[in-house]
């Protein structure tokens, strides 16, 4: 058993502390995936709480992980949390928002209206347009509805992964814009009847949102180039969406403390040129340094050791549990079936922040050097395969599913087809009907459903964004059926084949990428249990990042060393296939070793 050291405040550590004294009544933690928002959410709801505040901590990801990392089974509705006084939490889910806001509207008409014609209303509303918009809505009041959190005096925003986040905080003005210049009375949700009566509410979540006085947003980064380069493209379209107030926490970050352990002298030197290369709009910011803890941060005693300070946390000792790790077979083992069949889908999916985009780089480049011919592409919005690739690879075609262009594409689509024989009166409503913020998300299901139809004729090897991000992407395939018919009167072939495609272990391959940590094994297990529900099984699981078949010293690494065995234990138990990939400085390791395992030809 290993136990970790206490911990005293150190600068940084205090500099967190003086922006929780000044902290307005919102804050909003985002950024890249796996960087840490949801820890220094939680830490600082924490924190606050133990001056004496009372506080809502809220979580906007549909792959909410609140309840673990709390201790505390949570709900739709405020929960006080186990061993916080002052701090309840809730989690905004997607289906249970969906499932009301179709009741709300539908409740009314019951018994009123023909049962074919109610029918009918559920049907308009079973798409994943009603999804978002009842998740908004959930937003917006505790945004906006004063009311709705008078009992509270912070509500702290733990957020998705980046590009589902900037989707959100968009919503309100774009929601806004759409209701203020729509004529005709009809959105894909049907009439405006109902949203009419909520623009009072979204005009006031916009204007809660830009207004630095009630709102701050923490973008929430490691001292890494992919996430402090996200954080800074975030800063930008924050800035065009009005948000003012903003402010940077670098998490995790790691300083060696024995200079004989070459692992952690690259792991600091790593951290060191990142933060050395950082844009000079993100250095501008008020910023924090959070250090790397030997612990996972799962539960309210290691919370608050990240923030020192906080009642009881200099008193903290926390047990490590240490357990021998298995062995592991490296991600060259699955290469032969991967590349079996000569064709296909193969889709690494994952947490944020796990190195889906590493792993799915690093099959590409194998592949194409195999002969293959491939496309690699990605479906988070705040895609960077193409950064990660680096140089073009002979037999790569990269690409990004770019949401604004795929919006454009379909809306001249429907505007082609549907509105052909129309007059003008209904060209002006159908053209109105496509402003509606709800037809990027079909947009996005097209260009997703095409591109996995084009694993018939060669590789296709899809990043994919964070879980949440991601399910609702896949939940939405029968829904968009249904919402396809409605607007082009067809269902075009490659959406038809899309769900038979996705569960043939043949044609589509998962991938599913987790690091030896509670919280990326635990999502990624409802991952795959979610995914079993559509009759898709994952083809493998890669521990990536992992410290075991190295030697450390540094006593930091040492006992992070020591935590990863019950959870490579765990995977193994979970998966058909495993693969474990070793922590290395840079990135080309990866690709190094599938190339030491590339068949002779």
């Amino acid at each position: 058993m290993l136990r970790a050291e206490r911990r005293q405040p150190d600068q940084d550590e205090l500099l967190l502390m003086d922006f929780l004294e000044r902290a307005p009544r919102h804050l909003f933690f985002t950024g890249k995936g796996g960087v840490g928002k949801t820890s220094v959410a939680c830490a600082t709801a924490l924190a606050l709480a133990a001056r004496g505040k009372r506080v809502l901590l809220v979580s906007t990801d549909p792959a909410s992980n609140l309840d673990e990392v709390l201790a505390t089974p949570l709900g739709s509705e405020p929960r006080a949390v186990a061993g916080a006084p002052g701090l309840s939490a809730v989690n905004i889910d997607p289906e249970a928002a969906a499932h009301a806001y179709r009741e709300r509207v539908v409740g009314p008409y019951r018994g009123v209206l023909p049962e074919a014609a109610v029918r009918s209303i559920e049907e308009q509303l079973s798409g994943a347009c009603t999804v978002e918009i009842a998740a908004f809505d959930e937003f917006a009041k505790l945004l906006g509805d004063g009311a709705a959190t008078a009992a509270f005096d912070h509500v702290v925003f733990d957020t998705a992964p980046t590009g589902h986040t900037l989707r959100l905080l968009a919503l309100p003005a774009a929601w806004t814009g759409f209701l203020e210049s729509n004529v005709g009375g009809t959105s894909c949700l049907g009439p405006l009847a109902g949203l009419k009566a909520q623009q009072a509410l979204y005009d006031a979540a916009q204007a809660t949102l830009v207004d630095p006085a009630r709102t701050a947003l923490v973008l929430v980064a490691r001292a890494e180039r992919a996430a402090l380069t996200e954080a800074e493209r975030t800063r930008h379209e924050l800035a065009a969406l009005g948000v003012a107030r903003l402010e940077l926490v670098i998490n995790g970050r790691f300083r060696a403390r024995d200079p004989r352990d070459p692992i952690a002298v690259a792991m600091q030197q790593r951290g060191d040129d990142a933060l050395a290369a950082m844009p000079a709009g993100l250095a501008g910011l008020a910023r924090t340094e959070l250090p790397l803890l030997p612990f996972g941060l799962v539960g309210v005693a290691a919370l608050r050791a990240l923030l020192p300070g906080t009642a009881g946390a200099d008193a903290i000792a926390l047990d490590i549990e240490a357990a021998p790790a298995i062995a592991l077979p490296p991600l060259a083992a699955l290469l032969p079936d991967l590349e079996a069949g000569g064709r296909g889908v193969i889709m690494t999916m994952g947490k944020g922040g796990v190195g889906k985009t590493s792993v799915a780089v690093a099959i590409a480049v194998e592949l194409a050097r195999r002969g293959h011919a491939v496309h690699l592409t990605t479906t988070d919005p705040a895609a960077h395969v193409a950064a990660a690739l680096g140089d073009a690879v002979a037999g790569i075609r990269v690409s990004r599913i770019d949401p604004v262009a795929e919006t454009q594409a379909y809306a001249a689509e429907v505007m082609r087809t549907a509105g052909a024989d129309l007059d003008a009166a209904g060209k002006a409503l159908l053209d109105e009907d496509l402003r509606s913020p709800c037809t990027e998300e079909i947009a996005v299901f097209r260009a997703f459903a095409r591109i996995v139809d084009e694993g018939a004729s060669g590789f296709v090897v899809i990043d994919t964004a964070p879980t949440g991000h991601t399910l609702l992407l896949l939940d939405a395939a029968l829904a968009y059926h249904r919402e396809v018919l409605r607007t082009t009167g067809e269902t075009p072939d490659e959406v038809r084949r899309l769900l038979p495609r996705l569960r043939d272990p043949a044609f589509t391959k998962i991938v599913l990428v987790t690091l030896p940590e509670a919280t990326p094994v635990h999502e990624a297990a409802q991952l795959q249990r979610d995914l079993a529900r559509a009759e898709i099984h994952p083809f493998a699981w890669v521990v990536n990042q992992s410290l075991v078949p190295l030697t450390v010293t540094d006593p930091v690494l040492v006992r992070r060393r020591a935590a990863e065995g019950r959870f490579h234990a765990e995977v193994a138990a979970l998966a058909t296939r495993v693969a474990l990939v070793p922590w290395e400085a840079g990135e080309t390791q990866l690709r190094r070793d599938l190339a030491a395992a590339r068949p002779s030809r």
